[in-house]
């Protein structure tokens, strides 16, 4: 029994790292949006979708950050194919 608890141990600390993922988005000064994330896999690339669409390296820490969007609404894919939808910031 223990070997194939070890076996997936690693497969459910990954999604794990993954759900703990955050995503987040803002109107800044300009009537632009912000959107920004933590919680990532450092080191990887992820796609964002929503009224525009693109890829954004994730750093070291887990984070990214783009500006000059337009529109609010948008989901992050990560490379394992996990999505995360951002949660809209009023102010």
């Amino acid at each position: 029994m223990a070997a194939p608890a070890l076996a997936l141990g690693p497969a459910v600390a990954a999604h794990a790292s993954t759900t703990a993922a955050t995503c987040k988005v803002e109107t800044d000064s300009a009537g632009k949006y912000h959107l920004w994330g933590e919680g990532f896999p450092g080191g990887t690339t992820v796609t964002y979708s929503g009224s525009t669409s693109g890829s954004v390296p994730i750093d070291k820490s887990g984070r990214f950050d783009l500006g000059g969007l337009s529109g609010s609404k948008y989901v992050v894919k990560t490379a394992d194919g996990a999505t995360v939808t951002c949660t809209v910031l009023q102010h």
